[in-house]
């Protein structure tokens, strides 16, 4: 384990709330940080920190494989803010989306100017009921789909290839959020995807979204071809680009302990949300039954084990979670997230395992 978390908090089991900033790009932001001039300036200085920051563009670009473009944001919930208000038409929302969709589409704000905003509901295993989707997207003037690859909470990776098919067939667009698997999964062929440098490794505060083509977006003057005001973030996009540089070879250690994890957890009583779900391995909720989610997190925050429940995108609060609630889970008030980072490892898992059942004999 990852010995600046050990003295932080003892075991951090939290990775889908953020991945502590790596090595690599600590180095990579400080480096260009002590370089770095404003990219907009037309001297000397300014201009070799446009040609590094389009270098490190270029860069993020090769190794997330996207033939597009790449505009730099202070986030993944800047890069959807950009896409959902400026959309014209009908935006078709899936239920298990992130805090950052459901507000953007005025659906959590009951914003007047998308009052067509529409959720797609989900099918029980997580994914979007293709069926409902057919049906509403047929109906709707100048769809765009926004849909997450894989979700915050459970895991569930979405069938992006057949849903784009789906939406291509009614002429829509099809937004991605892969905050949660950009670095570790392949990019799904979207056209517009937002990413999250701090899910990955890199600083907090930094974003992308990645687009095909830039008319989908109205341009707002300044920086990022006319698409975003404000001085770029040099010191930040080189630290993402290092992050990413880094890579997810240890994705394969991630799938092993989450398979460990999974029949520790059966084991001794518990359940695996969306146990059947095609789920990403660094992603996964565990329900203790008749215990509540906030004893857990208390249970186990008292043994030095971060771990949450749902999203930790709502100011620090503890509501039910809207994503099983939409799956039709029976009790989503008993269920805990467990994520995984690059450094986490079996003992790790060991030690969680133990927590775990203690706590569970202990309620019982």
């Amino acid at each position: 384990m990852n010995q600046d978390l050990t003295c932080a908090t003892g075991l951090y089991l939290d990775h889908a709330a953020t991945t502590p900033i790596i090595a690599p790009a600590r180095d990579a932001m400080a480096a260009e940080a002590l370089i770095w001039a404003n990219p907009s300036s037309p001297h000397k200085e300014g201009r070799a920190s446009k040609a590094r920051l389009e270098k490190y563009r270029r860069s993020i670009l090769d190794i997330l494989g996207w033939d597009g473009h790449i505009l730099f944001t202070s986030g993944a919930s800047e890069a959807i803010a950009m896409v959902m208000r400026g959309h014209e038409g009908a935006l078709l929302v899936g239920a298990s989306e992130h805090e950052a969709v459901l507000a953007s589409s005025g659906v959590r704000t009951k914003d007047e100017s998308h009052q067509n905003a529409t959720i797609l509901p989900l099918s029980h295993d997580g994914t979007i009921d293709q069926n409902a989707l057919k049906d509403i997207i047929s109906d709707s003037e100048k769809p765009l789909c926004a849909i997450q690859s894989v979700n915050n909470e459970t895991g569930v990776i979405q069938p992006m290839e057949a849903l784009r098919d789906n939406i291509k067939a009614h002429d829509a667009i099809l937004f991605a959020d892969c905050s949660q698997s950009a670095g570790k999964l392949p990019l799904p062929d979207a056209d517009m995807i937002a990413i999250s440098a701090h899910k990955f490794g890199g600083p907090p505060g930094m974003g992308a979204l990645l687009i095909k083509d830039l008319s989908l977006l109205t341009p707002t003057g300044g920086q990022e071809q006319g698409y975003r005001r404000g001085t770029e973030n040099g010191p930040y996009v080189a630290a993402m680009a290092a992050a990413l540089s880094h890579g997810y070879d240890w994705m394969e250690k991630a799938k092993e302990l989450r398979s460990y994890l999974d029949d520790a957890i059966i084991s001794m009583g518990g359940d695996i949300i969306a146990k059947e779900s095609k789920r990403i391995d660094t992603i996964a909720s565990y329900r203790m039954p008749g215990v509540a989610a906030s004893a857990q997190l208390i249970a186990f925050d008292m043994k030095g084990i971060a771990v949450s429940a749902g999203s930790a995108c709502s100011s620090g609060t503890l509501k039910t979670s809207h994503v099983l609630e939409a799956m039709g889970y029976a009790h989503p008030q008993e269920v805990i997230r467990v994520s995984f980072g690059p450094e986490t490892d079996k003992e790790d898992i060991d030690n969680f395992i133990t927590a775990w059942r203690d706590f569970y004999e202990q309620r019982r």
